[in-house]
């Protein structure tokens, strides 16, 4: 059974044999609500949730100061039907999910497709930079980007960008930023392609996992060299919507228009 959920906008699946884990989904730079996913984690028993995160009525038109509250309260639905409670995110939305098990102990299953080790600069409509997130409605610490280099490829690419933004940072900004994934209780899971070229998740992956272990928290690393930003999982549709990763950074590059996308996610 299918329920439409308005604030925010959104679906909740409920499977034909509940398994009794609730799991929430989050999609990436679009914000979208990633129907098709949640979809197929209620085929295997799990009561699936996705909404769309920005750009939605009352909500931030850009993937900038988002409440994680837009999150845990969501898992407050979940948490009312189900024993269990996970978390699923890409890119953006991976950020997201590993920032809020760090302060919502109920998820017992996390898992990040091309996860960001640090919380990173949002860009307003303006152009100002702000942080992707806040909590209790303060902004939350975030590395800031440098002047870009010229993206290359077609799409194209912004590894090196988000490489030198993180590389230029100040020691004591980037430590604000990182995400203290050594506090999260759940079960971890990083999912990474050697083929990313939105950001290097796949160098990342295996840093956050070495922290968690270092705390005594084990983590599962899953990688395929020719796997992109977005993993398509066995019986998920490819996707082909996003935000504009050159919109999202606020960058106008040669040869490319200002809708450029790199990887949908």
């Amino acid at each position: 059974m299918d329920q439409v959920l308005t604030h925010p906008e959104g679906v909740l699946i409920e499977p034909e044999r509940p398994c009794g884990t609730g799991v929430l989904v989050l999609a990436g730079s679009s914000g979208r609500v990633d129907e098709g996913r949640a979809r197929l984690l209620a085929a295997h028993g799990a009561t699936a949730v996705s909404i769309r995160w920005f750009g939605g009525a009352g909500q931030s038109p850009g993937p900038y100061d988002v409440p994680l509250e837009t999150f845990t309260e969501t898992l407050d639905v979940l948490a009312g039907r189900c024993d269990r409670l996970a978390m699923i995110g890409t890119s953006f939305g991976a950020e997201a999910t590993l920032l809020t098990a760090v302060r919502d102990p109920r998820l017992s299953a996390v898992v990040a497709f091309a996860p960001s080790p640090v919380a990173w600069a949002g860009i307003r409509e303006d152009g100002s930079e702000t942080s992707h997130w806040t909590w209790r409605g303060e902004p939350l610490p975030y590395v800031p980007f440098v002047t870009p280099s010229r993206p290359a490829g077609d799409p194209p690419a912004f590894r090196r960008t988000y490489a030198e933004s993180l590389a230029a940072a100040p020691a004591e900004v980037v430590a604000a930023a990182t995400i203290p994934v050594e506090d999260i209780d759940a079960e971890t899971v990083l999912v990474t392609g050697g083929d990313d070229r939105v950001w290097p998740a796949d160098q990342w992956a295996p840093q956050i996992a070495a922290r968690r272990t270092a705390a005594g928290r084990p983590t599962a690393v899953v990688s395929s060299p020719a796997a992109g930003h977005r993993t398509v999982l066995p019986g998920e549709a490819f996707v082909s919507a996003g935000a504009s990763i050159a919109r999202v950074l606020g960058l106008r590059q040669e040869g490319a228009g200002p809708d450029a996308r790199a990887e949908q996610v």
